[in-house]
């Protein structure tokens, strides 16, 4: 009896670590929309209530959103948990944080879909919106642009943009990182942030 007991929860862990290791539920999405103020999210937890709600809506729960932004004593890297993370489609987009910050990550126009897994307009469409907040370096840690800790609208500050499509106006690898391209410019109002590309939009990931 005891034996058959052992064996019984042997398959059970079993089978919970293969569902586990097989979800591919979405857990990685760009917002298919923003504040509707710029740069201004409410602060981190606003942009991350935004995450909650636009994952809920889209039939996904029981997940902890974070939005992937740095602030001044906070770095984006450090937010969303350990991974593996995929898209709406559940294509997978990286393993962990180390993979999601090398050459390797699995982000392109393609793959970094939004809540309803449509693809974000890029360079060549009409409107550009790959512009995606980030207020972040390319390894994950926070820049010094960030719009006052996301919470400007106006046309003072900045904020570091990455491409969700990977594309730059160059070929250079410092035009076409996914979470750091370059500051918007104009200040940290809507219109500034479609000036260059953008629409408010950023990253989420579930960070369990």
């Amino acid at each position: 009896m005891k034996r058959a007991l052992i064996l019984s929860a042997a398959l059970l862990a079993g089978g919970m670590a293969l569902a586990q290791a097989q979800d591919t539920t979405m857990s990685f999405f760009v917002t298919s929309a923003g504040s509707g103020k710029g740069a201004d999210l409410g602060g981190l937890a606003g942009a991350d209530a935004h995450c909650s709600q636009l994952a809920e809506a889209a039939g996904v729960t029981g997940k902890t959103w974070r939005a992937y932004l740095s602030t001044s004593d906070t770095d984006a890297k450090d937010r969303i948990g350990a991974g593996p993370w995929h898209n709406a489609k559940g294509e997978k987009i990286a393993d962990d944080v180390a993979s999601l910050h090398s050459a390797s990550n699995g982000i392109t126009k393609q793959t970094a879909l939004d809540e309803k897994g449509n693809v974000i307009n890029g360079r060549g469409d009409t409107p550009n919106k790959h512009d995606i907040l980030t207020g972040t370096m390319p390894d994950g840690a926070k820049s010094d642009k960030t719009c006052g800790d996301w919470t400007m609208s106006g046309a003072d500050g900045a904020a570091i943009v990455g491409h969700s499509d990977r594309m730059g106006l160059d070929d250079s690898d410092a035009a076409k990182p996914w979470n750091s391209s370059h500051p918007t410019r104009g200040g940290c109002s809507q219109e500034a942030l479609k000036g260059t590309g953008g629409d408010g939009l950023f990253y989420c990931f579930a960070a369990n």
